[in-house]
């Protein structure tokens, strides 16, 4: 296989039963396919089976536009939850941002070095701060304004704006801003949000100043999938670090900051490989 040679990646889900793995890899060996990574999981409690496989379409006796028709009988037979994508085109993410600048400038940094497989056609804000940011980059940014007021028509024109640029994804890279239910069902398991876990202890706009006083002994940083239910999807990605008394508050602040951009890079690298697969409010994570 030369490196430019398409993949496909298959994500499923359905009710576990003996030989799905075999079926499954057989559909891909008798129509000419190199399987290059297969990683499956059962949930015993809930007899739940998960794959997430990888294979070379070179070869394949079917051409890339009637794959998932191919398929289809064998995910009716098993009933199954699935979807397959070709897997060397780039997830095209929109990303959202307020005033501050960590998250941003750490996914177009690893963007411009080739580390994500995203295109990033703009960026949205509700504050023209990072304006100059963006023009670094050569990415066009659009400042939309939103207050009570005009958060319905400011949305609108967002939504507008990711239909016009053909947007796979929206990543919330600190927007600092409540989505609404009419936006999130534009983009099911398709906007990814990172925040702070001092949730739902120290609520509020200093969160850091409460954990500081409260003398905490672990930050760390959460990122998953918007639903309606405010910060309660699917997570992705976590982690923590830990804090001693020596640490002040901008310390705090600091580690803070490294966790999140860290752990959205993360989740965003995931999602844009086909490797969560979300399964009611947890998600399956092949990596």
């Amino acid at each position: 296989m030369t490196l430019s040679e398409p993949i496909a990646v298959l994500l499923l889900s359905c009710t576990d039963r003996p030989g799905l793995v075999s079926r499954i890899s057989h559909f891909i060996f008798e129509r000419g396919g190199n399987i290059l990574d297969l990683d499956e999981h059962v949930d015993t409690e809930e007899n739940m089976f998960f794959i997430r496989v990888s294979w070379s379409i070179g070869s394949f006796s079917i051409p890339t536009s009637e794959l998932s028709e191919a398929f289809m009988s064998l995910a009716k037979e098993f009933d199954a939850t699935w979807k397959i994508m070709i897997g060397n085109g780039k997830m095209r993410a929109a990303l959202f941002v307020s005033r501050y600048d960590h998250c941003l400038q750490d996914i177009l940094w690893r963007q411009s070095i080739g580390e994500l497989a995203v295109d990033i056609p703009l960026i949205v804000s509700n504050h023209p701060d990072l304006e100059a940011l963006a023009e670094r980059y050569g990415i066009p940014y659009h400042y939309v304004p939103v207050n009570p007021e005009t958060k319905k028509r400011a949305e609108q024109e967002q939504l507008d704006l990711l239909e016009k640029h053909d947007i796979d994804t929206v990543v919330l890279a600190r927007y600092m801003q409540v989505l609404t239910p009419r936006f999130v069902e534009h983009f099911p398991s398709r906007i990814i949000n990172i925040h702070h876990s001092f949730l739902p202890a120290f609520i509020g706009g200093n969160p850091y100043r409460q954990a500081f006083e409260r003398g905490v002994k672990i930050i760390g940083a959460t990122s998953h999938y918007v639903t309606e239910e405010l910060d309660q999807g699917p997570i992705i990605e976590q982690d923590i670090i830990r804090i001693s008394h020596k640490d002040t508050l901008r310390d705090l602040v600091r580690k803070g900051r490294d966790l999140e951009r860290l752990v959205l890079a993360r989740a965003v690298r995931l999602h844009s490989e086909h490797r969560i697969l979300v399964n009611g409010k947890r998600t399956v994570i092949f990596d």
